[in-house]
């Protein structure tokens, strides 16, 4: 899922299109919001090839809980989202952005599920 995630949307987070990801850097962190949508597709599409290639347990379960903090690291930026009311990904409503909020759990599950032994 991160891989194809990240192979899918994250060109743009390389190219100059990356206002649709600055949409989701909270306003409060104190970093560049350019580097936080690079450093986070860097990560996004790291993790995902490694899931990919990582079968191999103990070493596959730590990726899956990397992934799983990975999830819970970019949920404030989900949430600045919705209270900052930014448009970006077709998630022009507040509704919309509030639903996209309660897939992370199931993401931070996936991530731990998938990779169990």
């Amino acid at each position: 899922m991160l891989l194809i995630s990240g192979s899918e949307r994250n060109p743009g987070r390389f190219t100059k299109a990356r206002k649709e990801f600055q949409a989701q850097a909270p306003t409060w962190v104190p970093f560049d919001p350019d580097a936080v949508v690079v450093g986070s597709g860097i990560v996004e599409i790291g993790l995902g090839t490694a899931l990919v290639a990582t079968w191999k347990q103990p070493a596959r379960r730590r990726l899956g809980t990397l992934a799983a903090a990975f999830f819970v690291a970019v949920f404030p930026g989900n949430i600045a989202q919705l209270v900052e009311h930014r448009d970006a990904f077709g998630l022009d409503t507040d509704r919309k952005r509030a639903l996209r909020l309660l897939g992370q759990p199931a993401l931070v599950a996936w991530a731990l599920a998938a990779t169990r032994k």
